[in-house]
């Protein structure tokens, strides 16, 4: 899950005969000499939150932390109520359920960033495609690979996320009036449309065949492929909007899957729509920074498509831990994005697996090379389940009090 973290499209369909119905207690750093933003919010009421502030691009008086997948099973609270909740559609969707998981790294850690606790999958059921998610993470969804089949989704009805989603909007109200006044920052996130109909086509993850099925639909009916990847783009990008809404401050964006994909193929299948969602979230909410997270895969390592990522729209780009942070740094600068941010990278297995003294030393490295400006700390992918809470505790401390 991403909200835990699953591991994690608009234009015209083709006429269809069923297309009639087509209508996501630390010791603070004092500040440098450094002039640093503390900007009020709009109307006077509170202090713009760190994470906020830096997703923005400020120069801000210590870098702001959080981690991926930080609700979840690492936490000893959180196996506790899978007791109660047993399945994770029930601990993802029950609202008292979600909200109290969501919140409960940030009552042991007093993370920077509070993350919905939820699924990239979870709107799919209001967009006509079940889903089921078992205890050990498979994922079962009856495949779309012909044009039937994806009348399902056409035939759908229109897709209305504060009826069909309104337990999504409910918790992040919640959360957000939770949170008011404590300086953390609400953070809603979905899956972009490659790495969504991935999960549709496949009809499971897909690792195991090296998305098989995905490529040869993309092949055998490129139409077919991109009219769903079109739909998955026009109502994902509703489905962020509607989190927006409901109390989220920072939207990230998942195409947890696209690094499978060679540039050329990239820039065909996942970078046209990456760039429609992240354009419709900004039309609509100009003011709400977006960020852009794809896991390390076979043609994404070493950041070899930040700059595509970058290219998106996004404020931040969420590198993963197979490139150290200055190199993201200058090749953003190099390539035109200097004002666009990064969040990262701190490798999971350091965290994990790492020593106290390793950790500590290696969440400084980072720190020292992304500096206080347009930088949130965080993983350079999901935090593992067997992390040690006391390691990631550790983590958080450590970046809280760097001064830089």
């Amino acid at each position: 899950n991403l909200g835990g973290l699953t591991m994690v499209r608009i234009g015209a369909l083709a006429l269809l005969p069923c297309a009639a119905a087509l209508s996501m207690s630390m010791s603070v750093a004092q500040p440098s000499s450094m002039s640093i933003s503390m900007s009020a919010s709009s109307d006077g009421s509170e202090e713009v939150p760190l994470l906020l502030r830096a997703a923005r691009g400020e120069t801000v008086e210590r870098t702001p932390v959080w981690m991926m997948r930080q609700a979840g099973r690492h936490m000893q609270v959180y196996r506790d109520l899978v007791k109660k909740y047993p399945t994770f559609r029930e601990r993802s969707e029950i609202p008292e359920a979600s909200y109290e998981i969501s919140l409960q790294p940030y009552e042991s850690y007093k993370t920077d960033g509070v993350i919905l606790f939820s699924d990239i999958l979870t709107p799919l059921p209001a967009m006509g495609v079940d889903f089921q998610i078992s205890e050990a993470g498979g994922i079962s969804i009856e495949p779309i690979r012909n044009r039937e089949a994806f009348c399902r989704m056409t035939e759908a009805g229109a897709f209305e996320p504060e009826k069909k989603c309104a337990f999504v909007g409910e918790v992040l109200t919640k959360l957000r009036e939770h949170l008011k006044g404590t300086g953390a920052t609400l953070l809603g996130f979905v899956g972009l449309p490659f790495t969504l109909g991935t999960y549709l086509i496949e009809g499971a993850t897909g690792l195991k065949t090296g998305f098989a099925e995905m490529r040869g639909l993309r092949e055998s009916d490129p139409e077919l492929t991109h009219d769903i990847l079109s739909l998955l783009a026009d109502r994902i990008a509703q489905y962020a909007i509607y989190q927006i809404d409901s109390g989220a401050q920072v939207i990230q964006v998942f195409d947890s899957w696209a690094g499978h994909l060679e540039p050329e193929e990239f820039d065909v299948w996942a970078a046209p729509y990456q760039k429609r969602v992240v354009q419709a979230i900004k039309e609509a909410r100009p003011e709400v920074p977006v960020i852009i997270y794809m896991a390390p895969d076979t043609y994404s390592k070493g950041g070899a498509l930040i700059e595509r990522l970058a290219a998106s729209g996004v404020n931040v780009v969420s590198v993963d831990h197979t490139i150290e942070i200055d190199e993201a740094r200058q090749r953003l600068d190099e390539a035109g994005f200097a004002h666009v941010g990064l969040q990262g990278n701190l490798d999971p297995k350091i965290l994990c697996d790492g020593s106290p003294e390793e950790i500590v030393a290696k969440a400084k490295e980072i720190l020292s090379k992304a500096g206080n400006t347009g930088h949130v700390m965080n993983l350079g992918h999901g935090i593992e389940a067997t992390t040690p809470e006391p390691s990631a505790a550790l983590f958080i401390t450590t970046v809280q009090e760097y001064a830089h």
